[in-house]
């Protein structure tokens, strides 16, 4: 299987921004982890802070792929182009995010795309990212 994670704004700076919410681990030693735990699955990556650069992406791999793992940050909370993107293709999306957005300011409690995917997952850290992807695996 092949699968595409695709993060937001923000998450290239994981292990430096707010380790009380979002841990000391990088996102690339993460990503490490998981190719190895997950070897038989082909897991490509993908970072931007650029709304339109993610929504090229999605557009780009989203006929292709077997899935998205998509983190919008907070374009989560904004983005009717995501959404729209997220619903112009086939692969399913799965949002997740590292945080518990609903234990956090209310303007996080509403996801301008999760109406558009497949499954919602947050609040389980950086193993949100697996719990997608085991999702993803399990319903092939």
């Amino acid at each position: 299987m092949r699968i595409q994670i695709i993060n937001g704004p923000n998450i290239n700076l994981l292990g430096k921004r707010e380790p009380s919410i979002y841990g000391s681990v990088t996102f690339e030693e993460y990503l490490n982890e998981l190719r190895k735990r997950y070897a038989d699955a082909e897991i490509d990556y993908f970072q931007s802070n650029i709304e339109g650069e993610m929504i090229d992406c999605i557009q780009q791999v989203g006929f292709d792929v077997d899935g998205i793992i998509l983190n919008a940050g907070a374009y989560t909370h904004t983005s009717i182009a995501l959404q729209d993107a997220i619903r112009s293709v086939t692969s399913p999306v799965i949002e997740v995010h590292i945080s518990n957005v609903h234990s956090r300011e209310s303007f996080r409690h509403v996801s301008m795309i999760a109406c558009a995917c497949k499954g919602v997952i947050c609040g389980f850290g950086l193993n949100s990212y697996r719990l997608a992807l085991e999702a993803l695996l399990e319903n092939k």
